[in-house]
């Protein structure tokens, strides 16, 4: 029984591509023991390739850290579904707007970051985005490729080409 109990609270392994919620996908590459403040601790070892950085996180502190397996085929799929509905913007400033949009892209929920996708898209005979739209825009889209490269096991291009046309099928 305790077996169970510890598959449940532990459900990462080395190898496993994660996801954290304020840095993306990334992969476990080792398991260490690291003595802090004289406590032992046993940290998973997380390499994230594209920023070239590794972070290490107490495994008992993995969950509530919010990291996360990979998203399931279905909560994609929901994900690319909410890519191509309408666009939600609400009549508050910008300023306030950002913030909700950053929180949602460092949720690290797929979903909510699909929305600020679909939010963001600016189509061809759209205006111009600002500076900091852009940005939030890219970062939202940038996760979003990234986890969908990973679960689907093929290259980031790849995804942006399937986002592309999610976002090309969007409502008006």
């Amino acid at each position: 029984m305790a077996s169970t109990t510890a598959t449940l609270q532990q459900p990462f392994k080395v190898g496993d591509h994660i996801v954290y919620p304020a840095h993306g996908v990334g992969r476990i590459v080792g398991k260490e023991k690291q003595s802090v403040a004289g406590i032992e601790l046993e940290v998973f070892v997380i390499s994230f390739e594209q920023d070239k950085m590794t972070l290490r996180v107490p495994t008992g502190k993995a969950r509530s850290c919010g990291m996360r397996p990979l998203a399931t085929s279905t909560v994609v799929d929901e994900a690319m579904k909410t890519l191509t509905g309408r666009a939600r913007i609400k009549r508050t400033m910008w300023s306030r707007r950002a913030q909700e949009y950053e929180a949602k892209i460092n949720s690290g929920d797929l979903i909510s970051i699909a929305e600020v996708v679909r939010d963001l898209h600016r189509g061809g005979d759209q205006p111009e985005q600002s500076y900091s739209e852009r940005q939030l825009y890219e970062s939202a889209l940038d996760r979003m490729a990234r986890e969908l490269a990973a679960v689907e096991n093929i290259d980031r291009e790849s995804a942006m080409v399937k986002l592309s046309q999610s976002l090309s099928k969007k409502a008006a």
